[in-house]
């Protein structure tokens, strides 16, 4: 079985902690917690939580730290699951970010290929 790959950019490997904020329609009020990202690319992010799956659909904000920048980034869930060792991760897909926060990330993927 082959698997045709999709995705429009490449992604990195890469282990974060971040910070992240996230609503949906079920939750009275914002949630928020931290995660470890297991890679990224310029439009997401696959983020690796202690807590329940983030539901599919919710937005959330991101904020992470690529060596001395900080980045704020807003995303939409569009997958869930439960990994190994109780974990869960969950796919998120980039659509709102600053032009700095936007260089920075081009910049740290740009750095993280060159070695």
């Amino acid at each position: 079985m082959t698997t045709e790959e999709k995705r429009k950019h490449y992604r990195i490997d890469s282990t974060h902690l971040l910070n992240y904020v996230y609503t949906d329609e079920k939750a009275q009020g914002a949630m928020q917690g931290m995660g470890r990202t297991l890679n990224i690319s310029e439009a997401g992010i696959l983020l690796e939580t202690h807590t329940p799956p983030i539901s599919v659909g919710s937005v959330v904000s991101l904020t992470i730290g690529f060596e001395e920048d900080v980045v704020d980034i807003k995303g939409r869930v569009v997958y869930s699951k439960e990994s190994q060792n109780d974990m869960y991760e969950s796919g998120i897909e980039f659509f709102s970010m600053n032009e700095k926060a936007k260089d920075i990330l081009v910049r740290y993927i740009a750095a993280f290929n060159a070695k």
